[in-house]
């Protein structure tokens, strides 16, 4: 049975669970012609706000004055904390971070979770390790088709997004 080629990429990003605008876009000409990538065009934080599973990292870029960072020209690759990963922290931390006094510390963390490029899954696989925009280093590990960078396994990878790539992980990275 033949199905338009929007309705498969519609249904494949459903599948995927892709809340930011589709990768790839359907020729306008030639239904039948096969779908070419198309260029991101929201940036990173718009590409996490859109997807709904970054609400806590979107607050805590917000507390940490790092949103037009992120907006900027990058590129930038963020391995992203989900809401899960963030509640999974000890009762409280999320909320002291928050806090203005813990800004300094918050900026830690969260530039620990940034490696300055564009690091597609295929690139970070083929790493050990990744200098950090906060002067860190992570760890990357690739085994039987499952990347780790500090532990936290990456859940989803490649969200591009118009200056960098995503890759969703399911802890919070402490430096």
């Amino acid at each position: 049975m033949y199905v338009p080629s929007r309705l498969r990429l519609l249904t494949a990003a459903l599948a995927l669970g892709l809340a930011a605008p589709l990768a790839y876009a359907a020729p306008a000409s030639d239904a039948a012609a096969p779908a070419k990538p198309a260029r991101a065009t929201a940036d990173i934080v718009d590409t996490a706000v859109a997807a709904g599973q970054f609400k806590t990292l979107a607050a805590a870029l917000q507390a940490a004055g790092l949103v037009d960072t992120l907006k900027g020209p990058g590129p930038f690759t963020v391995f992203a904390p989900t809401d899960a990963a963030f509640a999974a922290l000890p009762a409280g931390t999320v909320e002291s971070l928050l806090k203005p006094e813990n800004r300094e510390k918050l900026t830690a963390i969260l530039t620990y979770h940034v490696v300055a490029g564009r690091y597609p899954a295929a690139r970070v696989a083929g790493l050990d390790s990744a200098p950090t925009v906060n002067g860190g280093t992570v760890d990357i590990k690739a085994m039987g088709g499952n990347v780790t960078v500090d532990g936290a396994r990456v859940t989803k990878a490649d969200i591009n997004a118009s200056n960098g790539v995503i890759h969703v992980i399911d802890k919070v990275l402490m430096p």
